[in-house]
């Protein structure tokens, strides 16, 4: 039992609340379903072929600026021509990021930009469901002990 008990220790103090999320853009035609759904009635009857031809049609996506997705300070993940980086954006000089890895603030990393896909930059967030999971799993702990020390 005490083995079960050391491990369920080890693993909570192990994992982190944290993790790399990429962040989705908004989406312009939940926008434009919205505007239509908010809309009167009458002028809905009236403009409806051309509402229904403007669904239809995607618009294409904005460009994404990796200068303002990579602001100075911001602990990201990034990949780099296949290799991926966690990386603390330290600054960007004229077209390269400058930045050092998470665990190793001696060591200094540049990037052009047109390297960095912007795609799949993910930025380090708080997980809520791993903290209910974690949280879960600690009340279960110390039940489980409470239980076998009353026994």
């Amino acid at each position: 039992m005490r083995k079960n008990l050391y491990l369920i220790i080890i693993v909570c103090s192990l994992t982190s609340c944290y993790t790399y999320q990429v962040k989705k853009p908004a989406d312009p035609a939940a926008d434009n379903k919205n505007a239509v759904a908010a809309a009167p009635n009458s002028m809905k009857m009236k403009g409806a072929p051309a509402e229904s031809q403007n669904m239809n049609v995607q618009q294409p996506a904005a460009p994404i600026n990796i200068q303002e997705k990579l602001a100075p300070n911001k602990n990201v993940k990034i990949n780099v021509d296949g290799r991926s980086y966690k990386v603390i954006v330290d600054k960007w000089e004229s077209d390269s990021l400058v930045a050092h890895p998470v665990h190793n603030p001696k060591k200094i990393l540049k990037f052009h930009k047109n390297q960095i896909n912007a795609d799949k930059i993910a930025e380090k967030r708080f997980s809520q469901p791993i903290a209910d999971i974690i949280t879960v799993t600690a009340y279960a702990g110390i039940g489980a002990l409470i239980y076998f020390l009353v026994r």
